[in-house]
């Protein structure tokens, strides 16, 4: 079997504001670097094989002081990127309604059955994120991995891999905080969710449930 330690990236300068962040390069706050500080701290004391985290540097930027913090290299791969909003990136929901009313209120009733327009089929979004992690899996067969993505994603990834329709992701994973912690056990290829958006310092580094 192999454990994820899921974690979204720290805060962005887009989130007081909401806005969608897709693959636009957005830069963390002050907070978000203290987040990803808090779970360097917290990695320091965990039995961790492996880090991996999307390119994009919100994410490699909350992942970097945790590899360090293990004395592990921080591997980038590019099935954890974001969902590529399409249109919709860099506005917030109320600009949407703005400039394509129609296509945001289908978005809203389905987001998988009619994603924002340009963008990425989230089913599509979905399979990648799991391939990886299939992938880390079978290199890692008994291990236990840390990786950084982002919330869109890692909600569908945790749709598809526990069985629960991806087009209900907003409403059974209606958030996930910045820097908190999704525990996933992959074994004889079913998945089981461990733990759901646990603060860092609500979990044990040892892995002991």
């Amino acid at each position: 079997m192999t454990d994820f330690l899921l974690v979204r990236h720290g805060e962005t300068v887009w989130h007081a504001e909401n806005r969608y962040a897709g693959r636009t390069d957005v830069a963390l706050t002050e907070r978000g670097h203290a987040q990803a500080a808090e779970l360097a701290a917290w990695a320091a004391g965990a039995r961790i094989d492996a880090v991996v985290s999307s390119p994009l540097s919100r994410a490699r930027l909350t992942a970097e002081p945790a590899a360090h913090a293990l004395g592990l290299p921080l591997r980038t791969d590019e099935r954890l990127l974001e969902v590529d909003f399409g249109r919709g990136d860099g506005l917030t929901r109320a600009e949407m309604r703005e400039v394509f009313p129609e296509r945001l209120a289908a978005f809203l009733a389905d987001p998988v059955a009619h994603h924002l327009p340009g963008g990425e089929d989230p089913a599509a979004a979905a399979a990648r994120a799991a391939a990886c992690l299939d992938a880390l899996a079978g290199e890692l067969p008994d291990g236990r991995v840390l990786v950084v993505a982002h919330s869109t994603l890692v909600r569908l990834l945790l749709c598809r891999l526990l069985g629960i329709p991806l087009g209900t992701y907003r409403t059974v994973f209606p958030a996930l905080d910045n820097g908190a912690l999704t525990e996933l056990r992959l074994k004889d290829g079913q998945a089981s969710l461990l733990r759901l958006n646990a603060p860092c310092a609500a979990v044990s580094p040892s892995g002991i449930h």
